[in-house]
């Protein structure tokens, strides 16, 4: 009975048994057919299609491939031409680009039809840009406008100002495609960065992670392909910074700025002129200030950078008025700051009360040991309310006080040399007197920096020593 059965079933389905098992064959001869197809190309010398990978890459990507080690083919993950240690350039422009792993990853059949050779993307691994501050707009309209699939990995982006190295961008990751699109992450100053943007690039936003610092860019764009101009907003370390922006040829304008924090809040317009020199004209507004923040600067720092110092020219106009019912020394502030090739020069004019200080100097940045030169007035039609400002007690009830004196100081030392010390026409200090002066200065700043200069304790106590 079981026999009967088995045959019936063999009868019915043997012709179903002997597909499967041809079936079988089939599947083996269309595995041997696909490695055989992947693994043949191993065995092509592809230096020699090397103009048509150029001419490709030319079309493709606008990318001339100037020079290389060699070319590899790789079956895995999926097929792909490495091309090691090539040396590119951009179409149009001076872009240099060194690639230590340039990888094409071919459409299937382009492997062996390299007449009509076709890529689906290509990855530049570990690469390095060289550029000057003038071809970075060349780089970034390069990459924008790059239809084609194109991934930038471990990128290093160094920007050159002539032979000074001005910024460093490490570990760079970057694609035209796919999720990460319009996403840059790298690294800046040895802080992990990531830059966001819209698909026509006219909002840009950088991170610079676990700083604080977050940036958001917003263009006018009122012409095609260029940025003339937009809106910046900025949290920087606990501060908050909003202002428009201009730029024209050579010239960048900072305008309608304002910057708060707990220390200082300004208002600030400033234009950046890069060509033929760096230039900086900038106009502030202070509206509120902690005078402690000026003694926080580090003079040791600020001067051990003379390349740097010696190649700006700024010029600064800085303005404050205390407020009505703020309980500040100064009521009004003028102050201008030119620097150049150096140099410092400086005027100023104080207001306290009904006394005016005004103020003139110079003091040379890049000498070993910079020296100010100083030379000052006071003109006060109150002088009891002028000393009480300070907390000093003044019997003498003259109207008018009038109090010259000029000198310099070593700002890395405080140590002090006076030239003249004239007081209201009537006393005109002797060579013994201004040493008493020089003492007294010297011993209230002893441990003091220059910017300790500011401490309005000691200010009050030197006003006592020699009053």
């Amino acid at each position: 009975m079981i026999n009967k059965i088995y045959k019936r079933i063999h009868n019915k389905f043997s012709t179903l048994f002997n597909f499967l098992f041809f079936l079988r064959y089939l599947f083996g001869i269309f595995f041997i057919s696909i490695v055989s197809f992947l693994l043949i190309p191993h065995f092509f010398d592809l230096n020699k299609k090397s103009e048509i990978i150029k001419n490709h890459l030319i079309q493709s990507h606008g990318i001339k491939l100037n020079n290389y080690e060699n070319i590899k083919y790789s079956s895995i993950p999926q097929p792909n031409l490495e091309i090691k240690n090539a040396i590119l350039g951009a179409e149009k422009g001076k872009l240099k680009i060194k690639v230590k792993n340039l990888i094409i990853y071919p459409k299937l059949l382009s492997i062996y039809n390299y007449n009509k050779f076709e890529t689906k993307k290509i990855i530049l691994n570990k690469s390095t840009v060289l550029l000057q501050d003038t071809d970075l707009k060349t780089f970034i309209s390069y990459t924008r406008y790059l239809k084609n699939k194109i991934f930038f990995k471990n990128l290093t982006i160094k920007i050159y100002r002539d032979d000074t190295l001005l910024v460093n961008l490490k570990k760079i990751n970057f694609s035209n495609y796919g999720h990460n699109k319009n996403i840059i992450r790298g690294e800046l100053f040895d802080k992990k960065f990531k830059i966001k943007t819209s698909d026509d690039y006219n909002e840009i936003n950088f991170k610079l992670i676990k700083t604080g610092i977050d940036i958001d860019i917003i263009f006018n764009n009122d012409k095609k392909d260029t940025f003339s101009g937009g809106l910046l907003k900025a949290k920087l370390l606990g501060s908050n910074l909003k202002l428009n922006f201009v730029h024209e040829n050579d010239k960048l304008k900072l305008f309608n700025s304002y910057f708060r924090s707990k220390n200082l809040s300004l208002n600030n317009e400033s234009e950046i002129i890069y060509q033929p020199f760096f230039s900086v004209n900038t106009i502030s507004n202070i509206e509120d200030i902690n005078i402690k923040l000026l003694r926080k600067l580090n003079l040791y720092k600020i001067l051990s950078l003379k390349e740097l110092i010696k190649k700006i020219n700024i010029k600064n106009q800085i303005n404050f008025k205390s407020k009505k019912f703020d309980k500040n020394l100064i009521d009004d502030l003028k102050l201008n700051i030119n620097l150049a090739y150096g140099s410092i020069f400086y005027s100023k004019k104080i207001m306290i009360l009904e006394s005016s200080i005004t103020c003139k100097g110079d003091v040379n940045l890049l000498k070993e040991y910079p020296i100010l030169n100083f030379n000052c007035s006071i003109l006060s039609n109150n002088k009891k309310k002028l000393f009480k400002k300070f907390s000093i007690k003044n019997n003498n009830q003259t109207k008018q006080f009038k109090f010259d004196i000029s000198g310099n100081i070593n700002i890395l030392n405080n140590k002090i040399n006076f030239k003249n010390i004239i007081i209201s026409d009537e006393y005109n200090a002797s060579k013994e007197d201004m040493r008493y002066y020089k003492q007294s200065f010297e011993a209230v700043f002893s441990n003091e920096d220059f910017f300790g200069l500011f401490n309005l304790k000691k200010i009050k106590k030197l006003f006592f020593e020699i009053s």
